[in-house]
């Protein structure tokens, strides 16, 4: 028979100590507890979170800008954008396309693509006159010599074959790209209009593609820009009977500026003497939407592109007489970014609404450049008029703002003389060149001073 243990419960201490003697024990072990707490400080509150820095949005390719250029333009984007502080206003910077953005041309690359493929089209009745008011006769003549006998009317003119007239036609309408004249030297536009709202041969190209849709004519520009970024550097192709460039390239730099611009707060554009449509296909390629590229706009009629142009400065929709071109590159920022409507977009506007920046390489850009408030951007390809303003009264121009850099490829070298600017250096609004004025007198012929 197992033996069972009792187990006997202690009572606790507690229980058998009387209150009193309680309360006198509590009393001897809390005593020196609160005497320490009393003899100490009181502790200092936990420190509070410290606000993160303002990050500043920094250039990667600053040291390949000229000299100090990128330098400066850091200084204006931390004192414009969201370093300094909640952006004020909506801040834009405005940039020409060709040889600003890109090495080369597009314009001139979708030209060549449209005469290599054979989608130059047949104009109404065979008459050229029909794509351009200010096509002068002669060239009018020479274009139906050439290539009225290659298509019907409306059709595609087979200008990449080998035979004699496919060349012959291609050479034509080359020349009135490139030269603005007929093969044999002709004037190939002329009359009445302001030389400093339009160029008639630049809006041929965007007048060449009426009767398509703007989805048929993007199809051609990307077609183009695909070829154009995968030939290499240097490549050529022929044209015609002539050998042309065949190969474009994005300026690094150029994107990183664009990118910095947006992670400051300061909206780019880009301003463009090339067709709309086009424009629009390549810009995202630098970062800039095509919702913020504004080209040579033409007139929708039917959902198909017209040879007729949308209107700025007081010109209506349906002009041929501006475009994005010297003073109507001022005009449509002013109306399209700015929001400035009528004859006033082609004044200055005031200096709180207009861009911060602005970037250029030839005379078609200055007073948009120009109209900038804190840096006016000049790649320079020796463009007389933006050259002479740029270097007025020193290297960083008459407003110590002026900031140029040779281009970022194959930049061209030192100008053997001077700048004409107290003679030629301008185009004035009836097509003849002459002096660049500034206030007070006459800009005087000017050194070049960034070269490559």
């Amino acid at each position: 028979m197992r033996r069972v243990h009792q187990i006997r419960r202690r009572r606790p201490l507690l229980r058998t100590l009387s209150a009193a003697t309680v309360a006198a024990l509590a009393v001897t072990l809390l005593a020196p507890l609160a005497a320490s707490r009393a003899a100490s400080p009181p502790a200092a509150p936990p420190p509070a979170a410290a606000e993160p820095a303002r990050a500043c949005p920094q250039l990667e390719l600053a040291d390949r800008w000229y000299g100090d250029v990128g330098e400066r333009l850091q200084r204006v984007i931390d004192d414009v954008g969201r370093c300094s502080g909640p952006v004020k206003g909506n801040p834009v910077a405005v940039f020409d396309w060709d040889n600003t953005m890109i090495k080369n041309d597009i314009s001139d690359q979708t030209t060549f693509w449209l005469i290599r493929q054979g989608l130059v089209l047949q104009p109404r009745r065979k008459d050229w006159t029909t794509t351009n008011r200010w096509l002068t006769p002669a060239a009018a003549k020479a274009l139906r010599r050439a290539c009225g006998p290659l298509a019907p009317a409306g059709e595609r003119l087979p200008t990449g074959r080998r035979t004699p007239q496919a060349i012959r036609c291609a050479d034509e309408i080359l020349s009135m790209r490139l030269e603005q004249t007929t093969t044999d030297g002709k004037p190939g536009f002329a009359g009445r209009y302001d030389h400093r709202h339009l160029n008639a041969g630049y809006i041929w190209m965007a007048q060449l593609m009426a009767g398509r849709t703007p989805k048929q004519v993007k199809r051609i520009a990307r077609d183009a820009r695909r070829v154009a970024l995968s030939s290499p550097k240097g490549a050529t192709w022929r044209v015609g009977s002539t050998r042309q460039i065949r190969w474009v390239r994005y300026y690094q730099p150029q994107r990183d500026l664009i990118r910095t611009l947006k992670a400051a707060g300061i909206t780019p554009w880009v301003v463009s003497a090339s067709p709309d449509l086009w424009a629009k296909v390549w810009s995202p390629g630098a970062g800039v939407p095509a919702r913020h590229t504004i080209g040579i706009r033409t007139v929708l009629r039917n959902g198909r592109v017209t040879p007729d142009l949308l209107g700025c400065g007081g010109y209506r929709d349906g002009n041929q007489r501006i475009m994005p071109y010297v003073q109507g590159k001022r005009c449509w920022v002013n109306q399209e970014i700015l929001g400035i409507q009528g004859k006033a977009a082609l004044r200055l506007a005031p200096k709180r609404l207009r861009p911060v920046i602005a970037g250029g390489d030839a005379s078609t850009d200055v007073v948009m450049v120009r109209d900038a408030t804190r840096a006016h951007i000049v790649l320079n390809r020796n463009s007389n008029e933006i050259m002479c303003r740029a270097f007025f009264r020193g290297r960083y121009g008459a407003d110590g703002k002026w900031l140029v850099t040779p281009m970022f490829i194959d930049p061209l070298p030192k100008l053997d003389g001077r700048y004409p600017c107290s003679t030629e250096g301008a185009e004035q609004r009836d097509g003849s060149f002459g002096p660049v004025r500034r206030r007070g007198g006459v800009v005087p012929d000017q050194p070049d001073r960034v070269h490559g």
